[in-house]
């Protein structure tokens, strides 16, 4: 199912050093310090129930292709009065994957199937049975277990993303266990920041009472923050994640915080609140950033749960999240004027909206010492995403300003297959360079370790 040339030029001569190239990092440890495993998986050590519980019921990639060609969530085995045979949603996934030729998805599935489980016919309703056996036969085996497979796919750490209410007991256990794997929690505190989220009021209550600081009043909120932030970082976080749908930020006085915090306490928010306060925190965290050493996440340009019906009935990740369009420059500006050259600062930015790589997001890297430009994200972790990413930032920012690659995912056997297709697309790139004569050979050989995991060890201290 898969060629050994797969992604690489036509042309023979830069195709022949694209191979040549890959050869040296093939194999190179993964590096995943950004991504939504199930903590669980790493703390208790679970075999997989069946293939479809592995593949397809958790991955909205695969899900949201199924839904749009009307297949029903509770055919994929979500949802109140699911199919709960894990055989039967392992063939209807098996009879509609025509529908993701030409898709990363496919690229992503195959790779797996065939490196990871041995299976070599692609799938489809004849194959099905056969595929879903042989899955299944390894998922009974010890080796096939999360932290073995940790081990086999070459996982040299995982940094998971974990909600600032989270008491990280699976982190605990992880550790505990005796077991070498390095699993890293990252502190997600979208809950107790942005008052859209369902129960904020009681999330901050929770959050007082997690950390003995009185959420109450504007200090005691931001204290709190502090004493979660630490306690990520002793049980082993190196960065916190942010997303918000815009990349607004702002820095108000003292006394307008504490009265916006006040509102939104209090349930008076007024038209707008919620957006500023957003904005304030985003500044705050970057200063807390400062203080402690975490590296910043912001993720923006996405429209969460874009079917309200989805999510009141099936919950959230299920691949309703549509890009928007988004700005950044003058977004960011509150804060990067207020901390942006804090020496040691590190903020990573991320966007949906690609457009803004070359206007705004490149720029803005190659100047701001604070600034790295994150990975291609969601719909544009694709060979044609990460091919225009390429071509469109390193032109500005050149390999130094970015945060190399992260597989941002939740799908455990996809993750060797993320990493190799951005593997297979530096390599195209670098030989590209060194054939148009913009870099000589030996910078290519020289570039390529940082693109496949020294600039993310770089940029998440890891």
């Amino acid at each position: 199912m898969l060629h050994p040339d797969r992604l690489f030029p036509v042309d023979p001569g830069t195709r022949t050093l694209a191979r040549a190239l890959y050869e040296t990092v093939a194999s190179a440890p993964i590096i995943s310090p950004h991504g939504h495993t199930d903590p669980r998986w790493w703390g208790e050590n679970p075999a997989f129930s069946d293939p479809a519980a592995l593949f397809v019921t958790p991955d909205h990639y695969l899900t949201r292709m199924l839904t749009s060609q009307g297949v029903p969530f509770e055919a994929l085995g979500i949802g109140a009065g699911a199919e709960t045979d894990p055989r039967t949603i392992w063939r209807t996934f098996a009879e509609h994957y025509h529908l993701f030729r030409g898709t990363p998805s496919r690229l992503w599935v195959d790779h797996a199937l065939s490196e990871v489980f041995g299976v070599t016919q692609r799938l489809s309703p004849e194959t099905a049975d056969v595929a879903y056996d042989a899955i299944a036969e390894k998922l009974a085996l010890p080796e096939f277990r999360p932290r073995a497979l940790y081990d086999r796919l070459g996982i040299e750490v995982i940094a998971t993303t974990d909600s600032a209410l989270d008491d990280l007991e699976q982190h605990r256990k992880a550790q505990a266990s005796g077991w070498t794997g390095r699993v890293v929690p990252t502190y997600r505190p979208d809950a107790v920041t942005d008052p859209d989220v369902p129960g904020f009021v009681q999330n901050l209550d929770r959050l007082g009472e997690l950390t003995g600081c009185d959420t109450g009043t504007w200090q005691g909120y931001l204290d709190a923050h502090r004493a979660r932030r630490a306690f990520f970082a002793e049980m082993g976080a190196t960065a916190t994640d942010h997303g918000h749908a815009t990349p607004r930020t702002a820095d108000l006085p003292r006394a307008e915080a504490e009265a916006l915090y006040d509102r939104l306490r209090a349930g008076r928010a007024a038209p707008g609140d919620a957006e500023l306060f957003r904005a304030q925190m985003l500044t705050e965290m970057a200063r807390m950033s400062a203080e402690d050493g975490l590296v910043m996440q912001i993720h923006s340009g996405s429209s969460r749960s874009h079917s309200d019906a989805v999510r009141a009935r099936y919950g959230t990740d299920r691949g309703f999240d549509i890009p928007i369009p988004v700005s950044f420059t003058e977004a960011l500006r509150p804060m990067l004027n207020a901390v942006g050259l804090t020496p040691g600062l590190q903020i990573i930015l991320y966007t949906l909206d690609e457009s803004t790589y070359s206007r705004e997001l490149a720029p803005l890297a190659g100047v701001w010492p604070c600034l790295l430009l994150g990975p291609p994200w969601w719909f544009q972790d694709s060979y044609e995403g990460m091919t225009r990413f390429r071509q469109i930032a390193t032109e500005t920012a050149g390999f130094h300003n970015l945060a190399g690659f992260n597989d941002d995912t939740r799908a455990l056997c996809s993750i060797p297959a993320r990493h190799d297709v951005a593997r297979r697309v530096d390599c195209a790139f670098l030989a590209g360079l060194v054939t148009t004569h913009r870099l000589e050979e030996d910078e290519a050989f020289e570039v390529l370790p940082l693109l496949t995991g020294d600039l993310a060890r770089r940029a998440f201290r890891l």
